[in-house]
């Protein structure tokens, strides 16, 4: 690789350009397990924010839960003969109610720690339910005389009761009812209350209930009636609707959002008379917060219809830093390969010697970029960040070209090209739909212009040494 005056060939500078870029992927991979890193002690961070406040709430009920006597059978071996024996056993009819119309007022606030923020919030849930016997309650296999109506429960969940409020209230016919701790006694998170529900015999029964929880980030609910509808007003702006269903209209503004819901019990698939043990979990216990995998299909003997479904609303921060400064340093190798193409240029076109040493200084300057975008982030936020960062290695880099190309001039091409650079990742970071074709576009226009410079480059150093003889 070099001449015979000492020198390297062009092809032998550029295997030292590429060896010392391949040199810096390591320290760039360094800066992607960093950003891990910072994003995981933020996650923690937010969770001690948190600690006693309540996590994300699931909401289901109100359904009511009436004890009935059963009969099962079971088949065992005596004396090499099979006997089968009957027993009586208590179970459980879940009745859902016929509708239900909520309304949730969320109030968000910003809790900060440190450099740490997390978005809590109070909830006033506000609603009515109407409950009655199916006309073909006969189909479940369940005689009203088995039933005991004056053993019924009146049961609610939510996923994490540490944010219940202190006063929930809840009325059946107007009758305010008392209010028990936990699930009833299927277990379960919540609360629930006894009830005479001998009254369904005849009429449909109405329930009001209002109560205040706490929660932090998301909210959902496990729709069971046969007609459910859920308003959801909030100031927070930046609303995200996920679950199974989505709002049938909704307004997002910058001064909040207003949401409406609508399921039935058809899109649900789901009965609203359901049987199961007496014992069984509360359906609660079943929901998947929003960071687990839906959960398995419900074990209810009459009325199962599928994985629970919900309707959920995040209140989502408007930038994340980490995944903006992890998608900033993928585009690493970019700056690095524009780079050290330019100070190539200047070596083999414009006559400038540049050693593989300077070239590692510039090249570790240019990681660095992304060690401080991190740290602003934290401080300052993305943007102000992404500018500091930004104009300080430009400015570096800019001062230290100067002095290896020994030209100011030079010197300012390697600036205007940093800047370029700089601009062109943060349009890539705001338009993720078109950065795969923006990055191609500019890798295609930098190998043209490569290839158009060094069209008559003597790479090898082969066709002077037939002229010199």
């Amino acid at each position: 690789m070099l001449k015979s005056d000492g020198e390297r060939t062009p092809a032998g500078k550029l295997l030292i350009a590429v060896l010392v870029a391949a040199a810096l992927a390591v320290p760039i991979f360094m800066v992607w397990f960093l950003v891990y890193d910072r994003q995981s002690q933020s996650e923690q961070a937010v969770q001690s924010i948190t600690a006693g406040w309540g996590g994300p709430q699931a909401m289901t009920g109100p359904v009511l839960v009436i004890p009935y006597r059963g009969t099962a059978t079971e088949t065992v071996i005596e004396g090499g003969r099979s006997v089968t024996r009957s027993r009586d056993v208590m179970r459980e009819l879940t009745l859902a109610p016929e509708a239900v119309q909520l309304t949730s007022d969320v109030r968000p606030e910003r809790r900060k720690r440190s450099i740490y923020e997390a978005v809590v919030y109070d909830s006033k849930a506000l609603g009515r339910a109407r409950f009655a016997f199916p006309p073909d309650l006969e189909r479940t296999g369940v005689a009203l005389a088995d039933m005991q109506l004056a053993r019924a429960e009146l049961r609610f969940g939510l996923s994490d009761p540490r944010g219940l409020g202190a006063n929930p209230k809840v009325a059946a016919d107007g009758r305010q009812l008392r209010l028990q701790p936990g699930g009833g006694s299927g277990g379960g998170r919540g609360f629930f209350a006894w009830l005479d529900a001998s009254a369904l015999t005849g009429r449909p029964m109405t329930v009001d209930f209002a109560f205040d929880f706490r929660g932090t980030a998301a909210l959902s609910l496990v729709p069971q009636a046969g007609d459910t509808q859920w308003l959801v007003r909030s100031s927070w702006p930046h609303p995200s609707f996920a679950g199974d269903f989505l709002p049938g209209s909704s307004e997002v503004g910058s001064d909040g959002f207003r949401a409406n819901y609508r399921v039935g019990n058809l899109a649900l698939g789901r009965s609203l008379v359901s049987t199961g043990d007496a014992g069984a979990s509360n359906l609660i216990e079943r929901v998947a917060p929003p960071s687990r995998a839906p959960m398995p299909p419900s074990t209810d003997t009459v009325g199962a219809g599928g994985p629970i479904q919900t309707a959920q609303i995040s209140l989502i921060q408007p930038v994340d830093l980490y995944s903006k400064v992890n998608r900033a340093a993928k585009y690493g190798f970019l700056f690095v390969a524009f780079t050290f193409l330019a100070l190539l240029m200047f070596d083999l076109i414009g006559g400038v010697r540049v050693s593989p040493v300077e070239y590692l200084l510039m090249g570790a300057a240019l990681v660095l970029f992304f060690v401080l975008l991190l740290a602003f982030a934290e401080v300052i936020g993305f943007a102000p960040a992404y500018v500091l960062a930004s104009a300080a290695i430009a400015g570096l880099n800019t001062a230290y070209s100067a002095a290896v190309l020994g030209s100011w001039r030079r010197a300012a091409f390697i600036g205007g090209l940093l800047i370029a650079l700089y601009a062109v990742l943060y349009i890539l970071l705001s338009l993720e739909a078109y950065s795969l074709m923006i990055g191609s576009l500019l890798l295609f226009a930098a190998l043209a212009g490569v290839m158009y410079a060094t069209r008559r480059l003597d790479w090898g150093g082969r066709r002077s040494a037939p002229e010199a003889a």
